[in-house]
């Protein structure tokens, strides 16, 4: 069982930055790809991006490509997105989630961080 909480998340102006973090109760860290997620109102959750075991492989949605940066730190088992040039789109909870490595699916999810980006 891997429990994340995730932090960080908040209120922010149009271009403006913030760093999210994900804390993961789990001495295997390492064992898992980690990413983020996130769902604004009325909407479907999304990808965001995620990152390998070791943080050498990472992937993006298109729409934070250049803007969100991800990473890890495994000695601290804990997970980032790295947030500028925020947009109000970019407005909704943000989710971290894990998935053992080489399974398809995403088995662990955190509560939610809400982000707001005010125009």
């Amino acid at each position: 069982q891997v429990q994340l909480v995730e932090s960080g998340g908040g209120l922010v102006q149009a271009g403006g930055s913030l760093r999210l973090s994900c804390a993961a109760s789990t001495r295997t860290f390492n064992l898992y790809t980690m990413a983020w997620f996130r769902q604004a109102p009325g909407k479907e959750r999304d990808f965001v991006a995620a990152v390998n075991w070791i943080g050498t492989s990472t992937e993006y949605a298109d729409f934070v490509k250049g803007r969100f940066t991800i990473s890890r730190d495994n000695a601290k088992n804990t997970l980032y997105l790295q947030m500028n040039s925020l947009k109000p789109e970019d407005t909704a909870v943000y989710y971290c989630a894990a998935r053992p490595n080489g399974r398809v699916g995403y088995n662990y999810w955190g509560q939610g961080t809400q982000v707001t980006v005010s125009s």
